[in-house]
């Protein structure tokens, strides 16, 4: 099965607050690839390869994230261009 590719935009309080970090281990444990950004605007991006039901449940999680998260939106779409991947899952 091919792997899928999508970009998460986290929109809420999630800067500060180890939403980078906790994306990483989430990630990790799902074996996706990508990477976890703050953007300045105070959103968090999220770049995310990986099995279609790994990357769903990422979604899902993303959708609360750690406990000192207040996530109020979770936007998903296709990557813009063509992304390069890390081998593994890097925050930024």
């Amino acid at each position: 099965m091919d792997p899928v590719v999508r970009r998460f935009l986290v929109i809420g309080k999630v800067q500060g607050v180890y939403f980078r970090h906790s994306t990483r281990l989430e990630a990790r444990r799902l074996a996706i690839r990508g990477i976890a950004r703050n953007l300045p605007d105070g959103s968090v991006e999220v770049l995310a390869q990986g099995d279609a039901a790994a990357v769903e449940e990422l979604r899902l999680w993303l959708q609360q994230g750690p406990p000192d998260a207040q996530v109020v939106e979770v936007r998903e779409s296709a990557p813009d261009g063509v992304q390069l991947i890390p081998k593994g899952f890097e925050t930024l």
